[in-house]
């Protein structure tokens, strides 16, 4: 089979396609054709190597060979004790742990996998297991005539949150760069910053922040809450996290509001509500740029450039483009 793979961390022109033995599925796994692989902002720090979480597994060297985690396909095997799953079926899931979505066949844990809803595509199906997973969490709380924010807003999770906190009925402000602000109102969000311009921090407090690229002090953060506020981030530097968890956190007790890092829970039970919504069209899914596996590096690139509306997806059996 043909897969995008990697053998040392650096920018996209590391990534090549090669050709690599199809994989086997061992017990309680499935082996999945894959039709989509949706990437992430984690497939970037992967790739890079950087922050210095995205190494776990791997200090001098990429843990895996193959990136992509969001996947949809049909199953082409089982492995033994695999009693959900049956060759044909058509599945999608987050396969963090196992990665290889830039491939034609992956292996992933039958726990980590849901059956694909009719009502969406394979490219769809791909783009919500991680970001959905995220955007769900990371906007529970968020009710009627709550003031909710979203910095870095235009992207996978942050496109499923500013829907999914509008639906909830709060006031949202998107935050992102300003060839995203268009975007951000047509989803939905009541209010954008333009980050360039603008300190978010600085404006009327909020009562729910959920922050996709955290970088700023945890003191303006602390003030850019209200009192019983929340402050939720998702991913950044190791030294942002860290800020928030040891002086970001103890600091907003003091005065009534709750800063933390949000702990992903993982699994289909994670992210199947929002493919329910998204199936029945009450939440849009936002695909910026659909690429074949030839393109990988591209469409790499074009995720750590931070231009993407929405979601990448990968077609590993799409040919490339003349």
């Amino acid at each position: 089979m043909r897969a995008a793979v990697y053998d040392r961390y650096g920018p996209p022109d590391v990534v090549r396609v090669e050709e690599v033995p199809v994989p086997a599925p061992g017990p309680g796994q499935v082996l999945v054709e894959v039709a989509a692989t949706s990437l992430n902002l984690s497939d970037w720090e992967c790739l890079v190597g950087a922050p210095f979480y995205a190494r776990l597994g791997g200090l001098r060297s990429p843990a895996h060979r193959t990136l992509g985690s969001d996947i949809a396909g049909r199953v082409a095997a089982v492995g033994a004790g695999v009693t959900r799953f049956a060759a044909g079926d058509e599945v999608y899931g987050d396969n963090l742990a196992l990665m290889g979505g830039l491939a034609e066949y992956a292996v992933a844990a039958e726990s980590a996998l849901a059956r694909k809803p009719a009502g969406l595509t394979f490219a769809q199906a791909s783009t919500i297991p991680q970001a959905g997973a995220i955007a769900l969490q990371g906007t529970a709380g968020a009710d009627v005539g709550r003031r909710v924010l979203i910095n870095g807003a235009g992207g996978g999770s942050g496109s499923f949150a500013v829907q999914l906190a509008k639906r909830l009925g709060a006031h949202v402000t998107g935050v992102d760069n300003e060839h995203k602000l268009e975007f951000l109102r047509s989803l939905g969000a009541d209010e954008v910053v333009d980050y360039r311009r603008e300190d978010f921090t600085r404006r009327e407090p909020y009562d729910l922040i959920l922050d996709l690229v955290a970088h700023r002090s945890v003191f303006a953060y602390r003030r850019a809450l209200t009192p019983g506020g929340r402050y939720r981030c998702v991913g950044g530097s190791v030294r942002a996290l860290l800020r928030v968890l040891v002086v970001g956190a103890p600091a907003a007790r003091l005065t009534g509001r709750r800063m933390g890092v949000l702990v992903v829970r993982q699994g289909p039970a994670s992210f199947t509500r929002l493919a329910e919504l998204c199936s029945s069209g009450a939440v849009d899914v936002h695909i910026d740029r659909t690429f074949a596996l030839d393109e990988v590096a591209q469409a790499l690139a074009h995720v750590g450039a931070g231009r993407a509306l929405g979601k990448v997806v990968v077609e590993p059996g799409s040919p490339k483009p003349n």
